[in-house]
């Protein structure tokens, strides 16, 4: 009775209202999804959709005329007398009928080559017509799974909040935004919005928004992960072959080219399909283009096609955009499905008079009760109809949302997911009540099993306790965690506390303390897992431990937009530890825990002591962006500009007085597209220590070294064969991380290695310290390595130089965020 009842409403809503509706198909009786239907000289307009309805908004009765407009198909234009609504007029659309009788052909030149290059020749021109407006835009987001599986790696996928069917397929996401969008050239740019709407979740805000589907073939590349050639690039002919399929006149006399563009590497970052170019004033008429999960190396998508629609202004003298629809497929684990994403763009106003106070660093923001709008609201303002399965999706969920959110249907599914397991004792148990929103684990001795010639055979047990609020946009928790060691025979136990008292500055408190076997090296260049390797099938034991029984309290926010400023406070009592004799005994080729003296089992690296330690950290992200959404502030890194680090820290109050100091830092990262020739991104990094000449080697500047040959950690700040404590500083250092991966740019072209989609990478590291000569390290590599879907791997040769040439080596890794 109540999805009856809902039913009724939208259909009645959509009585009231003052529209023009219908059906659009082609000459066969097909549907046609996304016709462009909109009043002539204006930007009143919609969309038709999948199902081929449409409804288009008019505020009063009178005389119109209505274009129907879908590229292929020839443009009708219907004059009607409206006296009353809603009004039904039902089109059929012929296909467009394109010729190539009327183009001369020249021998020297492909015809569709003289289109292109008089694109590219007035593409910034075209790009520099719009330079200011205001419009309406409308954004309808849609993620559908097939055949989902009960359990992924494991882990239980239950209904994904309602959306899955008994054949385990559905709608997991459909959301829709309604909002006004200013623009300024070059990138100023605003977005309010106005309503905001989640299926099954009345609370929630749509992530759709007007910049993120703001994509413009006029630039040279469109970025989707990777760098995409615009086939109207300055250098797209070194991309793209094309051919003219035919040309055509619109209903307004101009001619149109209709230009197939065809990859010349299909894996390279590039489109195909098909793209509509005006005569004479060479810009952009429509757009239908594709491109590949392997182009733009993300790896779960098979397709994304775009398709983008324009009209002409008579009143501005341009053609904009209408309508974009961008239609992806994705499978990943033997699962797949598809989604789209609808726009429409109306009420376009090409001369605002905007001031100063137009723009900030604000790019996204939310009226009051944006996300509190009614069905009829929305009925009435929603330019594209709902498909049978969308008005399903909204019933079936809303239904149930009270549903969900009883005590009774969250205890159910805790009842589920927290069922006790035979084999929970030894890999870890989980326990969550969402309706008191809370949640703790414990985890397994299995997974913590580790080795090193200090402890031996040892394991570590975690425990977390989460208490959250506002869907953990404010939390608080407790951590404990349990290390026990056999050749030592010793228990180690710290805890702590962390709480995070907003989403809008992001204040964290956290406060641990306890006993624990910690690397003298912070920057823990080597993990625990790899290290246990080393030792166990290698005979290298290259962690160094000591023993830290410590306080320690730290505190960070966001004190305005761009700069988060980090403290802390510590006091530390450290002990040296030393090899176990009986495990040394056993290997020639083990080292002592003491980095200083390799070969002297008997040393320690430092004087046990107790020392206390203040620091304080300043970030800054020049020119941040920023969405402001009502239940947080999410920043955007703006990546013409580092992000700098500045910072001071102050060891003092040491048991031992040489070992007091004062040590300051910089640190300067970016990453800078260079379009279709890849990413560079560096890190520049430099210190200076005070009254450092005698402090304790915990307290050095260690530098993130490697000498595995293995590289789990995908970013740039790692050196691949230095030593771990060979550079160790206590007096003026700086190091430079710097890599640029081509994205394709020269492996695709390779005749058979194309085929592979690898990236090729080079870099270097360097790092210079006060007595030492300038160290280096080259290197050369390959990325994207990997079969099908799974492409995580990644193979450098690295040399290194320092007053002439020494070690190089091969390194395995990630390639994650590269």
């Amino acid at each position: 009775m109540k999805r009856l009842l809902l039913l009724t409403l939208l259909l009645l809503s959509g009585v009231v209202s003052a529209q023009v509706v219908g059906e659009i198909t082609d000459t066969k009786g097909e549907k046609l999804p996304y016709v462009n239907i909109y009043l002539e000289n204006s930007f009143t307009g919609t969309t038709s959709n999948q199902e081929g309805n449409y409804e288009l908004e008019i505020s009063k009765p009178g005389d119109y005329t209505i274009v129907y407009q879908f590229l292929g198909y020839k443009t009708q234009k219907k004059q009607v007398n409206i006296q009353s609504f809603p009004y039904t007029i039902n089109v059929s659309l012929a296909e467009e009928s394109t010729s190539l009788e009327e183009v001369v052909i020249n021998s020297d030149e492909n015809p569709a080559d003289r289109v292109i290059r008089k694109a590219i020749a007035n593409r910034k021109k075209n790009l520099a017509k719009v330079e200011a407006y205001t419009a309406d835009f409308y954004s309808r987001g849609i993620w559908k799974i097939e055949n989902a599986p009960e359990k992924i790696l494991g882990q239980e996928v239950g209904d994904l909040g309602g959306g899955l069917d008994s054949t385990r397929s559905g709608i997991v996401y459909l959301s829709e935004t309604k909002s006004k969008i200013k623009f300024k050239a070059p990138d100023d740019f605003h977005e309010k919005i106005i309503a905001s709407k989640v299926s099954g979740d009345d609370n929630g805000f749509s992530l759709n928004s007007a910049q993120d589907a703001d994509f413009t073939f006029y630039n040279n590349t469109i970025e989707l992960n990777a760098e995409l050639v615009s086939p109207i690039a300055d250098y797209a002919f070194n991309y793209y072959d094309y051919k003219l399929e035919g040309i055509f006149y619109d209903d307004l006399g101009n001619l149109v080219n209709k230009i197939k563009v065809i990859p010349k590497r299909p894996k390279d970052r590039v489109f195909s399909g098909t793209i509509y170019i005006l005569e004479d004033s060479w810009e952009i008429y429509g757009i239908e283009l594709m491109t590949t999960g392997e182009s733009t190396q993300i790896t779960p998508i098979e397709t994304l096609v775009f398709k983008q629609n324009f009209t002409y202004s008579e009143k501005d003298e341009l053609w904009v955009k209408l309508s974009q629809t961008v239609e992806f497929t994705w499978k990943i684990f033997g699962i797949g499905g598809n989604g789209r994403f609808s726009a429409v763009y109306s009420d376009y106003d090409f001369n605002p008079q905007f001031t100063r106070e137009d723009f900030s660093n604000e790019i996204l923001s939310f009226a009051e009760n944006a996300n509190e709008k009614d069905s009829m609201y929305w009925e009435k303002i929603r330019p594209i109809p709902l498909t049978t399965e969308e008005v399903d999706d909204y019933i079936r969920k809303d239904s149930i949302q009270e549903r969900k959110n009883s005590r009774v249907y969250k205890d159910s599914v805790d009842q589920v997911r927290n069922k006790f397991k035979i084999t929970d004792p030894l890999f870890g148990y989980s326990y969550r009540n969402s309706f008191k929103q809370y949640s703790w684990n414990i985890s397994g001795p299995i997974e913590g099993i580790r080795y090193n010639t200090v402890q031996g055979w040892n394991t570590t047990v975690n425990a977390n306790f989460t208490k959250w609020e506002e869907d953990y946009n404010k939390y608080w928790g407790l951590n404990a965690s349990a290390n026990y060691g056999l050749a030592d025979d010793r228990l180690r136990v710290k805890g702590g506390f962390i709480k995070k008292f907003n989403n809008k500055s992001k204040p964290y408190f956290t406060l641990n303390g306890g006993i624990e076997a910690k690397q003298i090296n912070d920057t823990e260049p080597i993990s625990t897992l790899v290290s246990s390797v080393a030792s166990i099938l290698f005979d290298k034991n290259y962690l160094k431990i000591y023993d830290r029984t410590f306080v320690e309290a730290r505190y960070s926010e966001e004190i305005f937009n761009g700069f988060r400023l980090y403290a802390n406070a510590s006091f530390e009592r450290r002990s040296a530890l030393f090899d176990d004799p009986e495990i040394i005994e056993d290997e020639d080729e083990f080292t002592a825990n003491n980095p200083l003296a390799p070969n002297d089992f008997d040393s320690a690296p430092f004087e046990d002591h107790n020392i206390a330690k203040i620091g304080i950290t300043g970030r800054i992200n020049f020119d941040q962006k920023y969405y402001n959404y009502p239940d947080g502030k999410y920043n955007v890194t703006n990546s013409d500009y580092p992000t700098l680090y500045f910072s001071y820290e102050k060891g003092f109050a040491a048991t031992v007085d040489d070992y007091n100091f004062d040590h300051f830092k910089v640190m300067a990262n970016q990453r800078v597209s260079l379009q279709n020739k890849g990413d560079f991104e560096y890190s520049l990094k430099g210190g200076k220590f005070l009254n450092g000449e005698n402090i304790s080697l915990v307290d050095h500047q260690h530098f993130n070294g490697n000498l595995t040959h293995v590289k789990l950690d995908p970013s740039i700040n790692q050196f691949n064969l230095l030593p771990y404590y060979g550079y160790s500083a206590n007096d003026t250092y700086g190091e430079l991380h710097a890599e640029h991966n081509f994205k394709g740019y020269l492996l695709g072209k390779i005749p058979l290695l194309r085929s592979l989609n690898f990236n090729t990478v080079i870099g270097v590291n360097s790092l210079w310290t006060t007595g030492n000569k300038p160290y280096s390290e080259y290197s050369v590599g390959i990325s994207n390595i990997g079969f099908g879907k799974y492409r995580i791997l990644r193979v450098d040769y690295v040399k290194a130089y320092q007053g002439g040439w020494q070690d190089s080596g091969v390194m395995f890794g990630l390639s994650i965020g590269m």
